[in-house]
């Protein structure tokens, strides 16, 4: 089988890979490495990126199964937005994060958000001041090819922006930056990106901090995720990607009415995306199919999403439609299963194939207990496969003496457990919960059973 590859393994990506995984998350850097399968999938996605740095728009739901790699994929995606000069925000849902509400929710969405936001130079996160410095240094450069005040030039490409909702308020903190850098005024220069960032909690402090009356809140959420795009695109990248992972938090909300909110909030977006209305602009989320398909709680409870969301009746099969709104991530096969346990093999001798810890029959005899212990739940949904050979591996490195066949039979291998297989918890600042109506058969509904499914 191909090792992976014969080029060494950076310490750091050999290093965030293992202990990512080993811990059962997600790795930060380093996903190109192990990498396998989905090729369809990152092809459509890559089209996506392409149109949105052509001036486009683009939506995805990334949907698959519980332990499936939808983080993964969706961090894989991220990391090519990047390489291709998009920027990149990415946050989690949670009950403390939505994409609408009343209570500083999508607010505090938003400043999640701006934290996390990365380019090719900040894939870290953290580059928002970046951007705006990239902005502010390319208008300086065309003010002196032109012989002109910079002001004069950093005003005209705001301009664009003021025609947007609350577009002249953000040029005008962006105008601020420009100032606060031209005096050496750091303080103001803060304030100003912390403006950008929606760290501002009321009004009075955005206008003593940077002069300008608003600020960004739940009401203005989206509309300043559209005003970014076409910032990003005035500071010289190709423009926004938004990355939106734990939809099942939406899922999760116990009131009808909050759950509904947020569902036309994700509606508006894809009228916009699929309509051009935006641009530069794309989104790609992160369900499950319960998520997508509940008639009850998830988005197809929604009727509007529900119709827009429809996948192509003539799919299926040997048929496939990856052109939808709707992607889903096809399981991985015993053969993916294979290559990637050899990458993982790689990636732990850092690429040199002459330090592999263990032989090929070894990554078969692993496989091969895995389906014995857990059937096909092994690599279809692999997270705990993956995480317990990384462990195996630790284990054969820390004591070199010991023949691997004495450890694969010793692997304690269970199938994955969903964790959103729990009840709703009590709702949170007085929502109050669903109603169901009471089953005819007098029974308790299976939903009031299992109440989520993801």
């Amino acid at each position: 089988m191909t090792s992976g590859g014969s080029q060494r393994i950076r310490p750091r990506e050999r290093d965030a890979v293992i202990q990512s995984l080993r811990a059962g998350v997600v790795p930060g850097v380093g996903q190109q490495h192990i990498q396998v399968g989905r090729a369809n999938e990152v092809t459509a996605m890559i089209a996506d990126i392409d149109r949105i740095a052509d001036g486009g728009s683009a939506i995805r739901f990334a949907i698959g199964e519980y332990g499936a790699g939808k983080t993964f994929f969706l961090n894989l995606i991220r990391s090519i937005a990047m390489e291709r000069k998009l920027v990149t925000v990415h946050a989690d849902l949670s009950p403390d994060r939505r994409l609408h509400a009343t209570g500083g929710q999508a607010r505090s969405l938003y400043a999640e958000l701006m934290r996390n936001m990365a380019t090719r130079t900040r894939p870290g996160g953290g580059a928002l001041a970046t951007v705006v410095e990239r902005f502010v240094a390319d208008a300086l450069s065309a003010a002196a090819q032109r012989g002109i005040a910079p002001e004069v030039v950093i005003r005209e490409r705001l301009a664009s922006l003021e025609e947007m909702t609350g577009g002249y308020d953000f040029a005008q903190v962006v105008a601020t930056y420009w100032q606060a850098h031209d005096t050496g005024n750091e303080q103001l220069k803060s304030d100003a990106v912390r403006w950008l960032r929606g760290e501002f909690s009321t009004r009075t402090d955005a206008r003593a901090a940077v002069g300008v009356r608003t600020m960004i809140d739940d009401a203005s959420f989206y509309d300043h995720l559209k005003l970014l795009a076409r910032f990003v695109r005035l500071a010289g990248f190709a423009g926004l990607l938004v990355c939106l992972d734990e939809l099942v938090n939406l899922y999760k909300l116990a009131n009808t009415q909050a759950r509904n909110s947020n569902y036309e909030q994700i509606l508006r977006i894809l009228n916009d995306c699929l309509q051009g209305n935006v641009e530069g602009l794309g989104f790609i989320m992160g369900g499950t199919p319960d998520l997508l398909l509940d008639t009850r709680r998830g988005l197809y409870s929604y009727a509007a999403l529900q119709s827009r969301l429809a996948e192509n009746s003539f799919a299926g099969g040997d048929l496939v439609d990856y052109s939808g709104p709707i992607l889903r991530l096809a399981n991985l096969t015993p053969e993916d299963m294979l290559v990637l346990l050899g990458r993982l093999r790689h990636v732990y001798a850092s690429g040199d194939p002459g330090a592999y810890l263990v032989p090929d029959e070894a990554l078969e005899a692993f496989m091969s207990h895995c389906a014995n212990r857990v059937g096909d739940a092994y690599f279809r949904t692999p997270r705990t496969t993956i995480k317990e050979f990384v462990n195996l591996l630790a284990v054969l490195d820390q004591n070199p003496e010991t023949p691997w066949e004495a450890l694969v039979d010793r692997v304690q291998l269970a199938e994955d457990p969903d964790p959103d297989l729990v009840p709703v918890e009590a709702p949170v600042g007085g929502e109050a919960p669903d109603q169901p109506a009471e089953p005819a058969s007098g029974q308790r509904d299976d939903d009031d059973l299992t109440r989520l499914r993801l």
